[in-house]
């Protein structure tokens, strides 16, 4: 059984699926890139910017969720410039307070609407 997660504090979907679904005690988010939930809106002033706002996206799913980053058990990060890593991993470690989740950050050659960096995560109920 499974049970779809939706917000409008995050980005509706762009495509055929969900911002999440929960299965199995996990919850699934679909990757989010740096989409303003108000307005539509990419949010591309500067690579700390954008993983602020990919960051605020997953945590208003999280929030819609019942849950937070500290249940968050596995991240992937998808950069389209690994140069930009030092600063999305900035970014993205305030979110969490300590027991970090598993992470893989690669670099890709292109994500939707060009944006640099989109973020997808697992986490536990």
């Amino acid at each position: 059984m499974k049970t779809i997660i939706n917000t409008n504090n995050a980005p509706a979907p762009i495509g055929p699926y969900n911002q999440a679904v929960a299965a199995g005690g996990f919850i699934f988010l679909s990757g989010q890139i740096a989409l303003n939930p108000a307005n539509g809106a990419l949010v591309l002033d500067d690579i700390k910017t954008e993983t602020k706002q990919v960051m605020d996206n997953i945590k208003a799913i999280l929030t819609e969720a019942s849950i937070d980053f500290s249940h968050v058990v596995k991240t992937s990060i998808f950069l389209t410039d690994m140069g930009n890593f030092a600063q999305v991993n900035e970014v993205y470690g305030t979110y969490f307070t300590n027991d970090f989740p598993a992470r893989e950050t690669v670099q890709v050659a292109g994500l939707p609407k060009g944006v640099n960096v989109e973020i997808t995560v697992t986490a536990i109920k």
